[in-house]
């Protein structure tokens, strides 16, 4: 199956695999990455304040020449010096854009909650669609949902079969409350901990499928419900990761393997889920 857009809690939807610009791209200008995105056909574009360039993504997204409606704008407010619609306000005028599909707060630093009602005004006022959290734990979420009026649509994590294990009992209470998961650092297994026990059924099923490692992981990713967030300035891995959207999917058993290999951990591993 191609990859279809995900419905969210606030009744919109959004799109399951995302081009993001921050990782080894903060501060620097990702215009043409962005653009090179877009044209390689990735609709959903994930920045941040964080990543201190929301102006060249803004200006790939006026040169690409591809209608606002066509396009799924993610930002997430990291200035706590200033309010969410301050920060928000800043990061439209840079993007160059009316309003964003989803605002998150990036971590749950500072007084997160207080800033939730901020982000709930924002919403109202439809400068963002949809409104999320990014690297909160089961902790934060509770005390955040106490106080909250508007749940939030999607929790973005680090995501991969070596923490997969340690993950669940956040997943559960996302799930409860109908909390998407976005996932970045999935390809950990391949670029951070090769050589651990996830490389095992991850080669098999990619000889089972003639495909590549990445994409295999792609499609554990994809099994488990979860957004994609990810990047790369090379063009072929760009078609690489979009391929993934028409692969047949893994088995039951190729994912059954992989999250008990993840379950295993690898030698080189410390357990964190914050830090995009």
């Amino acid at each position: 199956m191609p990859f279809l857009d995900i419905p969210l809690n606030d009744g919109s939807k959004i799109p399951s695999i995302a081009f993001g610009s921050g990782s080894v791209n903060k501060g620097k200008d990702v215009h043409t990455d962005i653009e090179q995105a877009i044209e390689a056909g990735f609709a959903h574009i994930d920045t941040a304040q964080h990543y201190r360039n929301e102006e060249s993504v803004g200006r790939a997204i006026h040169e690409s020449g591809v209608e606002r409606s066509a396009l799924y704008i993610t930002s997430k407010y990291g200035l706590p010096h200033e309010t969410p619609r301050k920060a928000l306000e800043d990061s439209l005028k840079k993007i160059g854009v009316k309003y964003l599909d989803l605002y998150l707060i990036h971590a749950p630093r500072g007084d997160y909650v207080g800033a939730w009602t901020g982000f709930e005004k924002v919403q109202e006022e439809g400068l963002a669609k949809s409104i999320g959290v990014s690297n909160f734990g089961v902790e934060e979420l509770q005390s955040l949902l106490k106080h909250a009026k508007v749940v939030p649509a999607v929790n973005q994590i680090r995501f991969h079969p070596y923490n997969y294990t340690q993950l669940q009992p956040l997943l559960e209470y996302q799930a409860k409350h109908g909390i998407v998961t976005e996932a970045y650092g999935s390809l950990a297994p391949i670029t951070t901990y090769p050589g651990g026990p996830v490389d095992v059924p991850t080669k098999k099923a990619a000889d089972r499928l003639s495909i590549t490692p990445t994409q295999v992981i792609f499609l554990w990713v994809k099994a488990k419900g979860a957004v994609i967030i990810t990047t790369s300035s090379n063009k072929e891995h760009l078609e690489e990761y979009l391929a993934v959207g028409d692969l047949p999917s893994l088995t039951p058993k190729e994912i059954e393997d992989i999250d008990k290999a993840g379950a295993q951990g690898h030698p080189d591993i410390t357990y964190i889920t914050r830090g995009s």
